[in-house]
């Protein structure tokens, strides 16, 4: 068994695919219509472009606003994301304009960040070292 695909719910799919594409660096992988307003769309990391998508997907059930909002007001990330660096990235991303909830720390061997993706979840970056 395998991960194939996970989800972020975001409040606007355009908006996420423009910051998940250009400003985090993912490529588009599906992009298919449902519906007038949404989307499937996928992106996936530009190093393993058959691995893991990750869908952009419409927040639009009653649900998922209160759950985000817990979470974004404890400071809890709702996805992780491996970086090589996370200095390095963290410099990069603030260098775009992103904001960081949590600055680059380092626990152990596990150096975290947690930045804001703008369409309403908070995303950890880490590294860790061997």
């Amino acid at each position: 068994m395998k991960i194939h695909l996970t989800s972020v719910f975001v409040d606007d799919q355009a908006k996420a695919e423009r910051f998940y594409t250009e400003i985090l660096g993912f490529v588009k992988k599906h992009d298919v219509p449902l519906g007038e307003t949404d989307r499937w769309l996928t992106v996936v990391s530009r190093e393993e472009p058959g691995g893991t998508e990750l869908l952009l997907e419409p927040s639009g059930h009653p649900a998922v606003k209160p759950y985000r909002d817990a979470l974004v007001q404890d400071g809890i990330p709702l996805a992780q994301f491996a970086v090589d660096d996370v200095r390095a990235e963290y410099d990069r991303l603030r260098g775009l304009g992103v904001h960081f909830t949590q600055e680059p720390l380092e626990m152990g061997p596990v150096t975290t960040a947690v930045f804001d993706d703008t369409c309403g979840n908070l995303i950890q970056i880490a590294t860790i070292s061997e």
